[in-house]
């Protein structure tokens, strides 16, 4: 049930908080007062949030165009690729409709990022310190394993605590000026669902987004953090002269973390996105049909989602929209990490993400 999620989410957020306050007891000869410690966690906080907002508007037509290839109706044809799906809103709904659930998507996304980045060094901090002292080496370092659990745990707690707002963006999101029934908003959405769905219908699609977690949120640190670690020992092509490097590097570095771990975890993603659709009574003309008719299909989990997606629309059907998907995140990961640091280094954070 979503209360027991829920409640196993709270159950993370604490094991990781106590990780850190075990780090920061560990930590030797660095003791600083507690409004330091607060100013610096919330400098930390505003930094992930700036990251996550500028990365996902200057990317909103693309995310647009992904979710409505997703689920749109098989046996109603509406957008048959990136360019033309976008021409096709442009023409329809004009300017606003290439950035429609922006805005729903950026009041999830900033909480979600700052969630996700301050959770993830905290992690970081408490597991190196737990490592240290099993293996008795006080210069050890984070293992790229290390790296990939403390990314996970970071991304389980920042979905979960913000997954009704990704659900009823979703929906937002597929809304045209000729749907059947309009939510007014994201505060209307959420209240609609509730009253109409039940409670439980704001984590629709949950499981699989859990699962994704592991090698999406999980590999981007991961792969980012160890190729900025490997650049700069083994300097190919010159990049690592410096001890710090450079933008483009960072771009790199960031844009090839972000195209494994969204090419890996896409058709958890696809599956995610029919199971909220599921339940929307209005939404036949939207979302997926059977194969026969024109009705919405119903799922009685990710099991049973994968089973019929595959059955009636074959084994391509779980990586639609992966071309707008891989041309965003791209461009929308490394924007997120550059603008991060940057974001730190202006506000006068010392620890980063690098550190």
């Amino acid at each position: 049930m979503a209360s027991e999620d829920v409640k196993r989410s709270e159950s993370a957020v604490t094991t990781i908080v106590n990780l850190a306050e075990e780090a920061k007891r560990g930590a030797r000869d660095n003791v600083v007062p507690t409004s330091y410690g607060v100013l610096t966690i919330c400098k930390s906080l505003i930094a992930g949030g700036v990251a996550g907002g500028l990365s996902r508007t200057a990317v909103a037509p693309l995310e647009r165009m992904k979710i409505l290839l997703q689920v749109q109706n098989p046996h109603n044809i509406k957008y048959s690729g990136t360019i033309q799906g976008l021409k096709y809103i442009w023409t329809t709904e004009g300017l606003r409709g290439l950035f429609k659930g922006n805005g729903t998507n950026c009041a999830r996304i900033v909480p979600n990022s700052a969630v996700k980045f301050f959770s993830y060094e905290q992690a970081s901090k408490g597991i190196l310190y737990m490592y240290r002292q099993q293996t008795g080496n006080e210069d050890a370092e984070l293992t790229p394993v290390l790296r990939l659990g403390a990314g996970a745990c970071a991304g389980i707690i920042a979905m979960s605590a913000t997954y009704p707002m990704d659900m009823v963006r979703g929906r937002l999101t597929v809304q045209t000026a000729n749907s059947p029934y309009q939510y007014n908003g994201i505060r209307h959405a959420l209240q609609t669902v509730f009253r109409e769905e039940g409670a439980r219908a704001l984590y629709k699609g949950w499981l699989p987004s859990v699962i994704g977690v592991v090698p999406y949120v999980g590999l981007n640190f991961a792969v980012y953090e160890s190729l900025k670690v490997w650049v700069l020992e083994a300097n190919p092509f010159g990049l690592g002269d410096n001890s710090e490097l450079s933008v483009p590097t960072r771009l790199g570095c960031g844009a090839f973390a972000g195209t494994i771990g969204q090419t890996v975890a896409y058709p958890l993603d696809v599956i995610r996105r029919r199971m909220q659709m599921v339940g929307w009574k209005d939404a036949s003309s939207i979302v997926t049909g059977d194969g026969n008719s024109k009705a919405a299909l119903e799922y009685n989990g990710m099991i049973d989602a994968f089973r019929k997606t595959v059955r009636h629309e074959g084994i391509r059907a779980l990586w639609k929209g992966l071309v707008p998907n891989s041309v965003k995140v791209v461009p929308s990961i490394a924007i997120a990490f550059v603008t991060y640091e940057w974001v730190k280094e202006i506000l006068g954070v010392e620890i980063r993400i690098s550190d």
